[in-house]
């Protein structure tokens, strides 16, 4: 047994309910980590058969047993009181993913009474629930009655001025809808209360009803938020927000039954989540021994939890990759609009200024990014290659630009018709496909970000950013915005090579952020740093492919409601006396306060976990719990000119014209002595790269003259991705490879009908720390990528005819 970690000092607990994992990380005083916790839902529940802890069913439908987050609370309690002394916690915090827990109106165990000596999961068994299995925020099978609700209030624009937000597969309002409309009538006769996920949790650890925050109640598409003037009646004073009758009406299906949804929903905390939330439960404190004063603070969702744990300032961007791309960023205004969803900060004081977040989202994530892999590479470590050696646009010239779309899957307005599409364009023109496949990835991550980057100027242009944001001194000369004609010109409400509206940092989080080629195209289309947190820098030295954390290493949310727990206690001791200090702000100080007591030692990335003999972000260094990974922060190792590190060995690699030409007469030749053959372009068991030649992967492939940061295992490579060999698939990723297969090698067949020998794909290489500032270093960032005002340039030329093609899609023309 681990031995119990005791301390004199005070500790706090963040809870996570992910899709995958139930996590809980322990911080101290001065916010440094102490301990990590997890509980796999496949591996260690495995009676429940989820993989990556949901049921995909037939169409679009994904779901989750609520029985097993219960019983995955009794497991992570048990590991927490076994490891660590519970008696020094003194505030906890929490965050869950979204989703909807339906309570029947039966007689539920009264939460203030649990027996302490029977687990959760027995007080509470499925049979208590309308729907035992309820969808997961990946669901979009609620798409359609989302664009009904949306229909009936007067469309996208009236919907966003009204109640913040339009049509989403993910708002609790479709979600309620689709289970009258299509669920049988008991399940709607027989529920009594509705909970978010996170409130759920809550009330568990709290032993209480609790409600949900302002935060999550502006993404249900329900409530009205108090600073809507638009939602008020002339004259009418400023309210602290309501459920909006009209679309209960709507949900309901009748005025009765309208309030009766009202009921379930319960009342709203609009108190800004700076103030306990309660105690912890009798039963936790008899059961695993907490003290019965410790704090419960507001919970809220994963998202707004991870945000809140990299402290973000008011110039970043918050960019967080995974199955549903994020991008968020403070917002001085309450301005609504189709445009983006506004929320009120989950983490601020009733008394000071209201804040927001802005947040874009995408729902075409991580399902595209796996499909063109499993189509085109077969292996992350290959797709990664290929994005970094394709040049921007997917080629050379100016005019002769590659775009794709893809968009798999039902996202909100304007996208909200596409489904199942996949197009791309060559010079202009729509083309069933790139005559070179290798410059798919490329493509499909520059049109991911650009749409980001096209989403944040309109966003930017409305005013509820604020002033211009763009502060930061750069070593590069500024980029020269083109005037007020030419802008209009382009047919842009916004100047697509002025930087000032763009984020100056890009903070990163998500699997796809380990990708070296990836971070450096968010760098280049939006002319800003990139950083990622140091915690995942190492963490992906051991496991890149996976968005979860490996062992001994904090999931964002959980790190992040462990700092809410932390503020939320420091303003109960001190009789709310930090109140006129934001969350961010006074997280920002007490890491600062940390790094200086210890001479600039980085905050630890991680408590017993697996160390990599490749440490991303700094040394391995022991800590009270044994080995623990320490970024290095201003003196972290500089891998190239600023570019995001591929390695510790970097290889530059730069071509003469004279070998550029010779390179493309050799591939001329190998195509035609291909096509003398009979050779198939498919690249399964053939060619991965069709009839277009090999390239060269060490080469700059037509970049001109900026070089970029190679491997020796890209260059030692290149042979696996160049010659008619197709590699093995891997079986260790996020989303699963579409044809999982054993490691090692096996035999096979290529097109000339010659046989093969397949081996694995060489591992990525993920991202490691360049030079990182001492004000990022001690709040546990590490930079990875740095801005290029050539390349910004080179995008910002891309961007009109990127929202041209996006238009003509939009409205049905191609």
């Amino acid at each position: 047994m681990p031995t119990v970690h005791k301390t004199g000092q005070a500790l706090f607990l963040g809870l996570e309910l992910a899709t995958d994992q139930l996590r809980a990380t322990i911080v101290d005083e001065s916010l440094d980590l102490v301990g990590v916790e997890s509980v796999e839902f496949d591996t260690e529940l495995p009676e429940y058969q989820t993989h990556g802890g949901i049921f995909t069913n037939p169409g679009d439908a994904y779901t989750t047993p609520i029985e097993m987050w219960i019983k995955g609370l009794d497991l992570i309690l048990e590991k927490l009181s076994r490891n660590h002394d519970l008696t020094k916690i003194k505030s906890i915090g929490g965050a869950a993913q979204h989703a909807l827990v339906w309570w029947k109106s039966t007689t539920v165990p009264s939460f203030s009474s649990l027996d302490s000596s029977i687990l959760l999961h027995k007080h509470f068994p499925a049979h208590l629930f309308s729907l035992p299995n309820v969808p997961t925020a990946s669901d979009t099978s609620s798409h359609t009655h989302a664009l009904a609700i949306e229909t009936l209030l007067g469309g996208p624009d009236h919907m966003a001025s009204r109640v913040g937000t339009c049509a989403s597969s993910s708002l609790v309002a479709a979600q309620l809808l689709r289970v009258r409309e299509t669920w049988p009538q008991e399940v709607w006769a027989r529920t009594g209360r509705v909970q978010l996920a996170s409130a759920f949790m809550s009330s568990l650890i709290a032993g209480k009803w609790m409600g949900m925050g302002e935060a999550e109640a502006c993404t249900t598409g329900m409530w009205v938020h108090g600073a809507n003037v638009n939602a008020l009646n002339p004259g009418q004073p400023a309210s602290s927000g309501f459920w909006d009758e009209g679309v209960l009406d709507i949900v309901g299906g009748s005025r009765e039954e309208g309030r009766r949804v009202r009921g379930w929903l319960g009342d709203v905390d609009v108190s800004g989540g700076g103030r306990r939330a309660g105690n912890v439960s009798r039963y936790l404190v008899e059961r695993y021994g907490f003290e019965p004063d410790t704090i419960v603070s507001p919970f809220t969702s994963d998202s707004l939890s991870s945000y809140l744990s990299l402290l973000p300032s008011a110039n970043d961007a918050v960019l967080s990759f995974g199955p549903m791309d994020t991008l968020m960023t403070p917002a001085q205004h309450y301005i609504p609009t189709r445009l983006y969803h506004l929320i009120p900060h989950p983490a601020q004081d009733a008394g000071e200024k209201r804040k927001y977040i802005a947040v874009i989202t995408s729902r075409n994530a991580d399902i595209p990014r796996a499909y063109v892999r499993d189509k085109y590479t077969k292996s992350w470590s290959a797709f990664d290659r290929l994005v970094a050696i394709v040049p921007p646009g997917g080629s050379i010239g100016l005019d002769d630009k590659l775009f794709s779309f893809f968009y798999l899957q039902s996202d909100i307005y304007p996208l909200s018709h596409l489904q199942n599409t996949a197009v791309r364009f060559e010079t202009g023109v729509r083309v069933p496909e790139f005559r070179d496949l290798r410059a798919n990835p490329r493509c499909l991550i520059e049109s991911q970000i650009l749409a980001f980057r096209v989403k944040w100027a309109r966003m930017a242009a409305t005013g509820v950013l604020g002033a211009p944001r763009k502060t930061t001194a750069s070593s590069s000369p500024a980029p020269q915005s083109l005037s007020t004609t030419n802008t209009s010109s382009l047919g842009l409400p916004f100047d697509p090579y002025d930087p000032a509206p763009l984020p100056s940092r890009v903070l990163a989080t998500g699997s796809a952020a380990n990708f070296p080629s990836v971070v450096n195209v968010v760098g280049d289309i939006f002319n800003a740093p990139v950083f990622v947190p140091a915690s995942q820098v190492d963490g992906a030295q051991i496991e890149p492919y996976r968005n979860a954390p490996p062992r001994g290493f904090p999931g964002r949310a959980a790190l992040g409601a462990a700092y809410v727990a932390r503020w939320v206690w420091a303003r109960d001791r001190d009789g709310m006396g930090v109140g006129l200090v934001g969350f961010e702000e006074e997280g920002r100080r007490v890491l600062t306060k940390r790094w200086v007591a210890s001479n600039g030692v980085a905050p630890r990335t991680n408590v017993n976990g697996a160390i990599s003999g490749n440490s991303g972000s700094g040394t391995t260094t022991p800590g009270p719990l044994g080995s623990s990974s320490y970024g290095l922060g201003g003196t972290a190792l500089s891998v190239g000119p600023s570019r995001s590190g591929l390695g510790l060995s970097p290889v530059f690699v730069e071509e003469e014209e004279d070998e550029e030409l010779e390179r493309e007469r050799r591939e001329r030749e190998q195509q035609e002595r291909a096509a003398s053959l009979g050779g198939s372009s498919s690249f399964v068991g053939g060619n991965p790269f069709g009839a277009f030649g090999t390239g060269v992967i060490g080469g700059e492939l037509g970049f001109g003259s900026r070089a970029r940061t190679q491997t020796a295992s890209t260059t030692e490579s290149v042979g696996s991705l160049t010659s008619p060999v197709l590699s093995a698939p891997s079986t260790a990723f996020t989303t699963p490879d579409s044809n999982m297969l054993s490691a090692g090698s096996f035999s096979g067949t290529n097109n000339n009908g010659l046989g093969t020998t397949l081996s694995s794909p060489t591992p990525l290489t993920p991202v490691v720390a360049l030079a990182t500032a001492d004000g990022e270093a001690q709040i546990g960032l590490a930079k990875v990528a740095d801005s290029d005002v050539d390349a910004f340039m080179t995008y910002a030329a891309i961007v009109p005819e990127f929202c041209r093609l996006e238009t003509m899609l939009i409205k049905g023309i191609v």
